[in-house]
Parts: C-alpha cells; structure tokens; sequence
C-alpha cells in the first residue's frame, strides 16, 4: 500500500556543479508525504513533511555518498504527526563547505510506529447484526496469516456484503477503482480498501473490498458500527471475502497486524479460528 521512491540527489557548494544538478532534491508520494534534503556549509539535513492530517511512519536510507560522514548510520524510521516535518536524519560533511552527493530511498506507513493500543478494548464484528460468516483464516492461520500477518482474519463473504466498522475512527485512506482479483506476484496493488486511523494510532483495515463499494471519504469520522463498504474479490485473493485486521506502522512500509479481542454474542472472542462462525452483539 506503500510508496517507494528513489531519487538521485545532487547539490551544489562551493562552485561544483555535478551532472543533473537542475534535479530538485525533494520527492513526494502524490499528496501524502514528501522527502527533501536542506544543505548547509557543514551538513546536510533530510527531512520528511507529512502532508496530510494523519501521522505517517517514514523510513530512510541514504547510499553512494560523497563529502558526507555517518557518525550514526544513514538509515532511520521516525514517525511524522500530521501537518508536520521532521528531521529524519542529518549527516555531517567531511569537508565543510563543499559539495556533496548522495543516492536515498524512503518508504512510508500509515499510523505511529509505537502506539500505544488498549488491549482491553472489545472491537465489534464487521458484519450486520443477525448475521454469521464463516472464518476462512483466522490468527496464525498457515496459507498466509503468518509474520506481520498472523493475527488478521479472512470472513467468508461474497461480492456485496455490508461491511461495518469495527472500531471508531477517521477515515485516512480509500481505494475503490479496482476491479481485478488475482494471486500472483503484484496483484495486492488491485485491493480496494478502507483503512481508519483510531485514535491510538492504530489502524482498521477492511480489504479486497468491491470496484466502486467504499460508503465513505477520506476525512470522514466513522462512528463503530458504522456501514462503510461492501465486500468484494479485488486484489491479492483467490475468492470472495473480507480481510480485516488492526495495523500498527513499521519499517519500510509494512504494517504489524496486533491481538484483538471481539465482542460477540456468545462472549468476548480473543482467538479467531478458521471453520469457525460468530454472531454480532
């Protein structure tokens, strides 16, 4: 779900001027976070603006220097309030008031990198009331709810279901123009998706939702059991069904699912398992 951007940097000092030094040192990922180097006589500053209302996780790593030293590494992972910058990472010069070149890569996740998220809080199913589907891949489920994945669940719903939210929040991300689902390698760029950002940092996500089934706008507050999509078949899946699972933002644009607990008709659910069905509250 995540940009990753290359750009070739080249500044000038002290009369150098090095091939393709018209190119700006700034790239940005559409209207969402941008990467810009700031040169000094001693030093040269990266820092990353976060365009949006919604804190975002950044990483860096700057390669192929010349003039620059790394007394503290040259790569690093802050996360970025929203409206905001923040320094990511300033390397010294070796020589002060010379020029400097220098390759970076960054890459970004919605949400805080260290939230701080209430284990206590019991979230609602994403379905209606009255309703049951069954659980096709529930927490540590071994076909591909593993790693960073593995306490996520896959609900059993064909194309058109109701999906409601599973916690408060505000919307931060849409996509909803896909209308391919497929397994092989890069298809995951075809999931329609909601995710909302909770007020702990965390994120909701509701994926492989249908072409044109998102309810809801970026910006939007989400109230819990709010109607917000309809289910769907896009992206990196091999049938019909809902996946749902609450991120905290990583490094280098991966996100972290975390344990939730769920409540039900039947109780407070802590261990989602596949085969299984569980009725709203």
């Amino acid at each position: 779900m995540i940009a990753r951007i290359s750009t070739l940097g080249f500044l000038l000092a002290s009369g150098w001027v090095f091939p393709g030094a018209l190119q700006a040192a700034n790239e940005c990922f559409e209207d969402w976070i941008c990467v810009r180097a700031a040169e000094t006589d001693d030093y040269v500053d990266f820092y990353a603006e976060n365009l949006q209302p919604y804190a975002v996780t950044v990483s860096l790593r700057v390669s192929n220097t010349r003039n620059l030293a790394a007394p503290e590494g040259k790569t690093a992972t802050k996360t970025v309030a929203g409206e905001s910058r923040l320094s990511l990472l300033r390397l010294p010069k070796t020589t002060a008031g010379r020029g400097v070149r220098y390759r970076y890569v960054f890459d970004w996740a919605l949400g805080s990198l260290n939230p701080r998220h209430d284990d206590t809080y019991l979230y609602r199913l994403p379905y209606a009331r009255g309703k049951t589907y069954g659980v096709l891949q529930g927490y540590g489920s071994k076909f591909s709810h593993t790693g960073l994945e593995e306490f996520t669940i896959d609900f059993n719903m064909q194309v058109g279901t109701p999906v409601y939210a599973a916690r408060e929040g505000v919307v931060a991300r849409v996509q909803e123009s896909h209308n391919v689902g497929c397994w092989e390698r890069g298809c995951g760029s075809y999931a329609n998706f909601v995710m909302i950002l909770h007020s702990d940092g965390t994120t909701g996500e509701y994926f492989h939702l249908r072409q044109d089934g998102v309810l809801v706008e970026r910006g939007d507050y989400i109230e819990r059991g709010q109607l917000i999509a309809y289910s769907g078949n896009t992206g990196h899946t091999t049938m019909p069904h809902l996946h749902f699972g609450v991120y905290k933002a990583s490094s280098w644009g991966k996100t972290e699912s975390l344990p939730i607990q769920f409540e039900t008709a039947d109780g407070v659910l802590t261990k989602p398992r596949a085969g299984r069905r569980y009725r709203v509250k």
